[in-house]
């Protein structure tokens, strides 16, 4: 960028790699907890996070609120979830038996009520419904976008530095709007056109 031009994009230039950011935003108090900056997210990556965040109050309740991807409802999440609230019940087998059998038996475990530590899971397509998606979008604009990274290592320091300042300048807690029923019903109705569940509304054209 140079004042008086348009804005150009390099078309040289070297890339370093990538990392998976995988945060908490605790709505309570708008902190980012536990924080985890990886070469990969495969299960027991996920997995090791949770259990990580879970450690900052292990005996506290905790309610996670996340999407469909396939790593949030793993047998190792459900195995892990079931060892720290003590849950000694035969889990069964994956794909075979059990609450391990499917997605399905592994997610109603994880989501349910009972359970001192659950996982409440948007609906498809809707990940925007997270909290935790705005956050992302304001790390984008303030560090990552334009941003000038030498190497993986600058890159994890950045993301790091920016988390440590945002927890001790900018967070705050998040304020539910108050939402009405026909707001949520209007919503509702959007989401199901979009997964093609209900038909589009008939136009009249004058």
């Amino acid at each position: 960028m140079q004042p008086g031009k348009v804005e150009r994009q390099e078309f040289n230039y070297k890339r370093h790699g990538t990392q998976v950011l995988t945060a908490n935003l605790d709505l309570a108090t708008g902190e980012l907890i536990t924080p985890t900056i990886a070469d990969t997210r495969k299960e027991e990556d996920f997995v090791l996070h949770i259990e990580n965040v879970i450690q900052t109050d292990p005996t506290g309740e905790w309610i996670f609120l996340l999407d469909q991807l396939n790593t949030h409802k793993s047998e190792g999440l459900v195995r892990s979830v079931a060892k720290a609230i003590g849950d000694m019940q035969d889990l069964g087998e994956k794909e075979k038996t059990g609450i391990l059998k499917d997605m399905q038996t592994r997610q109603a475990y994880l989501s349910d009520p009972k359970n001192r530590i659950r996982f409440i899971y948007t609906p498809k397509h809707c990940s925007w419904l997270n909290p935790i998606e705005v956050w992302l979008s304001v790390l984008s604009s303030h560090v990552l976008k334009r941003g000038n990274f030498v190497s993986i290592e600058d890159l994890k320091e950045k993301i790091s530095k920016y988390i440590t300042y945002y927890n001790q300048y900018l967070m705050k807690a998040y304020r539910w709007a108050i939402t009405t029923e026909k707001q949520i019903e209007t919503l509702i109705a959007k989401v199901k056109r979009n997964a093609g569940i209900l038909p589009l509304p008939a136009v009249t054209i004058g």
